[in-house]
């Protein structure tokens, strides 16, 4: 009997094997595997002692990778001045190489390697990293290359994703019309927002995906990577995505004072290098529900792979008196 595979993981010593085949890197001497998450991530070590980072992409509820917008991307921000890690390319000068796997194709891309420390809680790395990202965006205006398979817009962000997790095999008949009516009000209320800014969003900028390093004058700075989520997209949703993994999950537990000062640092930062209208302040607390939809769909539209239990019903029924008590979030603003 033949048996389909979900999601296969390919060691760290093949995809190094692979990598010296595609790329003229010279020799990989060591491989490592660092994670497996949305996709799968590998260190590799070269004969000259420089680092690389390969990147599988994974099958997505979203589908096929945005490579050569990603790569496109990459190369435009570095050339205005922005620190990213940028997209290495193939001997024929590609940006990924297509790997076929027991699940079908899958790409596999490479990246500089950076090292440095996640953004930390100090006022200094809060400012360092907000004002990159605001400068990310500045250096996003003048993009002209390839376009962007998705647009971060609500039909990406929440509408999809919905539907997947209404489809959740964990969902119950209770739960569903819960999770329907909050997404319908949480639509309506941005929608009745008016016209919000768009911007060249990272798309996953909470933090973790940037380290902050010293500069030459004794300052910090971020630096960036994985730009997989990147796109088109609302800067109200950008900027929510930070206060998003700060804020307390249960229903029942307000923010503390460290957090609450962590956000006025971030947000404060960021306005000093690029101002944002009022609308889409008031805007970043309802993106914050929006990230979580968009998460939620994610684990759904991931269970043949990561199995139903990632999002168990316990745990649905905790989203929902979140989201429900979301709805009146309010952030301090400047």
């Amino acid at each position: 009997m033949h048996l389909e595979i979900a999601q296969s993981t390919p060691t760290a010593a093949s995809l190094g094997r692979l990598v010296q085949a595609h790329y003229g890197l010279g020799e990989v001497v060591e491989s490592e595997f660092l994670r497996r998450s949305f996709n799968q991530v590998y260190r590799l070590r070269l004969a000259d002692g420089r680092n690389v980072v390969a990147r599988l992409s994974a099958q997505r509820p979203r589908g096929a990778p945005n490579v050569q917008f990603e790569a496109q991307v990459l190369s435009h921000l570095a050339a205005q001045g922005s620190r990213v890690s940028q997209c290495l390319r193939t001997v024929n000068g590609g940006a990924a190489v297509r790997v076929e796997l027991p699940e079908g194709e899958c790409a596999l891309m490479v990246f500089e390697f950076l090292e440095g420390e996640f953004t930390g809680e100090s006022t200094e790395d809060i400012r360092a990293f907000a004002q990159g990202l605001a400068a990310l965006h500045a250096a996003g205006e003048s993009y002209r290359g390839a376009r962007s398979a998705y647009v971060l817009d609500l039909d990406y962000l929440l509408v999809s994703p919905l539907d997947k997790l209404l489809g959740a095999p964990t969902m119950t008949d209770e739960l569903r019309p819960r999770f329907e009516e909050l997404g319908r009000r949480l639509h309506e209320r941005i929608q009745s927002l008016g016209d919000l800014t768009r911007v060249l969003c990272h798309g996953d900028a909470h933090g973790m995906n940037n380290f902050v390093v010293p500069t030459g004058q004794g300052g910090r700075e971020a630096v960036f990577f994985d730009f997989d989520e990147a796109g088109p997209g609302f800067l109200a949703y950008e900027l929510a995505v930070y206060p998003w993994v700060l804020w307390p999950r249960s229903p029942d537990d307000p923010p503390g004072e460290k957090v609450l000062r962590r956000w006025r640092d971030f947000i404060g930062a960021y306005c000093e290098v690029r101002p944002v209208p009022d609308a889409d302040l008031q805007s970043i607390a309802p993106f914050m529900a929006v990230r979580q939809f968009w998460l939620l769909g994610e684990y759904a539209g991931r269970v043949p792979q990561w199995g139903s239990q990632a999002i168990p019903t316990s745990y649905l029924r905790r989203q929902a008196d979140m989201l429900r008590q979301w709805e009146t979030l309010a952030l301090p603003l400047l």
